[in-house]
């Protein structure tokens, strides 16, 4: 039996909700092989849940991404870079590997905070990964710096900054607006250059949503292995992250994630697609 072989260069999240432990869950259940290149391991004090954040150095990076990519890489995503040396290692290699199948998850904050991991970055992502990806990922704050108009608060503000994010080279740009607008719908747009494709489905009143934005971009980068159609792959992963998120679960006080077997195990949600 031959597998497609999925790459994430990301943070390691302790609490297994998030970063390469949900991306790896993710892999798993659209049957690809997963492989991990650490950046950084972010653990939570267990009074208070405060992250911290360690890095690793930079060479033990290069040698994960060129231990993972001597395989035969067929798909490549990134999450949490903590500095613009990072980003910038990560570009280079994506550069070089000549891969097509490559998702940007532009990773800024740690849940529960608000300022930007480290000042730079967002210039970094801008020249370092956007030219290399074909499909980005941001939230809505993130779409917000990427496009430096502020974070959208509406559809035609989502669509002011996905334009000007795929001037950044992004071939594609996916915005995850999810419970962020108004509306009874979670809704995420989509913008090949061309056309805007809005994807929604019914809010969830589950608020255990840790890890949806690394599960959605995971869940993408595997599709896209698997040699579906940017589209398809867009539409499957808000598939999947949806029947996460309905069927997430308590961890402890301080967060609940996402359950990854949910839509494999429990059914496919609705997702309503339409262009505007």
């Amino acid at each position: 039996m031959t597998l497609k072989k999925t790459l994430t260069i990301a943070g390691s999240d302790t609490s297994g909700g998030a970063g390469i432990q949900a991306d790896l869950k993710t892999f798993q259940e659209h049957g690809t092989y997963g492989m991990t290149a650490l950046t950084v391991v972010v653990t939570m004090d267990p009074e208070t849940w405060t992250h911290s954040v360690y890095s690793l150095p930079i060479d033990v990076l290069k040698s994960q991404i060129a231990t993972a990519l001597s395989t035969g890489v067929d798909a490549i995503k990134t999450g949490m870079l903590s500095t613009e040396e990072v980003i910038e290692t990560a570009g280079n290699a994506i550069q070089q590997s000549g891969l097509s199948k490559v998702v940007i998850d532009p990773v800024m904050v740690c849940k529960g905070d608000d300022e930007v991991l480290n000042p730079g970055t967002v210039d970094a992502m801008i020249q370092h990964l956007l030219p290399y990806a074909l499909v980005v990922t941001p939230n809505l704050f993130e779409a917000g710096q990427l496009a430096g108009t502020g974070t959208p608060k509406n559809l035609d503000e989502m669509k002011i900054a996905a334009k000007k994010i795929h001037e950044h080279g992004a071939k594609n740009v996916f915005i995850k607006g999810g419970k962020g607008l108004g509306g009874d719908t979670a809704a995420d747009l989509l913008f090949d250059g061309e056309t805007f494709t809005l994807y929604e489905a019914e809010k969830s009143d589950n608020h255990y949503n840790h890890g949806a934005g690394c599960t959605v971009a995971a869940a993408i980068t595997a599709n896209l292995a698997n040699d579906f159609s940017v589209k398809d792959a867009v539409l499957e992963a808000k598939q999947f992250v949806t029947a996460a998120i309905s069927n997430g679960w308590q961890l402890n006080q301080f967060v609940g994630p996402v359950y990854h077997g949910a839509k494999n195990k429990l059914g496919t949600p609705t997702i309503t697609t339409t262009t505007v």
